[in-house]
């Protein structure tokens, strides 16, 4: 079969859905500032759909920074893959901050996120060694996963009975001699919003001999005393051997950074090569990202303002009998039952109707007949914005219990 024709016929799970989801329920736009109020389709919309955690998107010494970092160096400058040619004295700098706000020996900015813990799982990985991840863990690290030509194991979501099993069949695998451990979760689960049970892994480095690398992209500017993330927040941060989060987050950026001690950090400065081969991150993003880091460090008022959002959604939606699981985070998922077509015309009554825009979630990332409502508080929402939400929720929950969803409610082009 000829490879387009192939594509084709089978356009992937979600690929199969684009002649009615594009535009509207996948690749939406949003257009206006990055804030809670939003235009979708023309239509003010109350956006519950953007990771811009403490309000830092449109923080006017954020904008100022942004300005004057792409006025003094472009967004070309530094050209080239850093090793080569991409390095600066403000990346060395930023780099010495984030390892200082973390408790950690060093630290290195990479280009994205999304390839980086991929390559740096590659990078740390031999076929000699095992490693061992949570099931729920974030797509970037199963693609890390398939990287890996060793052995993989995988534990059910934050099941530590079951890690402690797969620690003892690792032992028994591996040669000692060749071979190591790593051991992989999250600090904060980006669609549950539920925490990893770091503690407890920290725990059973009593027992057996492995590494933690945890991936914080929700945690990070969120959880902990001082937002320094999930690991500040259980009382681990100094068992955590390696250090992950993204800037597109709490951030509001692009980029992101691995934090370990100082003698790893440089193994894989050498060792990494979505950095060794690919274009450093641009000069103007590095300054905006430091002012970023500093309002995260010495504005706490702004993670106090989005907890106190998160506090009176999840406390409102539980009032009202609505399931958000297990969620010790912002990340806030509103769980329902019924079809994906029900789902659907839910989604365009929201929108449509109530003005209300926010992300949903069905199979295959959740069992059949359940559908998931996500929602992400930010520092910026009122309080009056969940009072709104909790009074439509309840009525869409209502429509959906009487069947209202089972038909058609809209002739709207999507």
């Amino acid at each position: 079969m000829d490879l387009f024709e192939k594509l084709q016929h089978d356009r992937g799970p979600l690929g199969k859905h684009s002649n009615i989801a594009h535009g509207y329920f996948a690749f939406p736009k949003l257009e206006g500032d990055i804030a809670p109020h939003m235009k979708f389709r023309g239509k003010d919309v109350l956006n519950w759909s953007l990771n811009n955690y403490i309000g830092l998107a449109n923080h006017p010494e954020v904008r100022k920074a942004d300005a004057e970092g792409s006025a003094d160096f472009g967004l070309a400058y530094p050209m080239g893959a850093r090793m080569m040619s991409g390095n600066s004295n403000l990346i060395e700098e930023f780099e010495s901050q984030l390892s200082s706000f973390m408790g950690k020996e060093d630290a290195m900015v990479l280009n994205f996120g999304y390839q980086g813990i991929m390559s740096i799982i590659d990078a740390l990985l031999d076929r000699h060694d095992i490693v061992i991840y949570d099931s729920e863990s974030h797509a970037c690290i199963i693609d890390g996963m398939r990287m890996h030509i060793g052995k993989r194991l995988v534990f059910p979501h934050n099941d530590i009975d079951n890690l402690k099993m797969q620690l003892e069949r690792a032992n028994k695998m591996i040669d000692p001699t060749k071979g190591s451990i790593l051991v992989i979760t999250e600090g904060v689960f980006g669609m549950a919003g539920d925490m990893g049970k770091l503690k407890e892994i920290v725990e059973l480095k009593k027992q057996y001999s492995f590494r933690l690398l945890i991936d914080d992209a929700h945690g990070f500017g969120t959880m902990g005393k001082t937002g320094a993330g999930a690991a500040e927040e259980q009382g681990v941060q100094d068992e955590v051997d390696i250090y992950f989060s993204t800037f597109a987050k709490s951030m509001a950026s692009v980029g992101a950074f691995v934090a370990s001690k100082e003698n790893i950090i440089q193994y894989l400065r050498y060792n990494t090569r979505s950095q060794i081969f690919a274009k450093t991150l641009p000069m103007a993003f590095v300054v905006g990202n430091m002012k970023r880091l500093e309002l995260l460090r010495t504005q706490p008022q702004l993670r106090e303002n989005l907890w106190k959002v998160v506090r009176a959604l999840q406390k409102g939606l539980k009032e009202k009998g609505f399931n958000i699981g297990n969620t010790e985070s912002p990340v806030t998922p509103v769980y329902l039952s019924g079809t994906e077509s029900e789902a659907a015309q839910m989604i365009i009554d929201l929108r449509e109707n109530y003005g209300i825009f926010c992300s949903i979630v069905i199979y295959p990332v959740v069992p059949k007949g359940v559908m998931m409502l996500r929602l992400i508080p930010t520092a910026e929402h009122t309080i009056a914005d969940v009072d709104r939400t909790i009074i439509a929720f309840a009525e869409v929950a209502e429509k959906l219990k009487q069947g209202v969803y089972s038909k058609s409610l809209t002739n709207i082009s999507i």
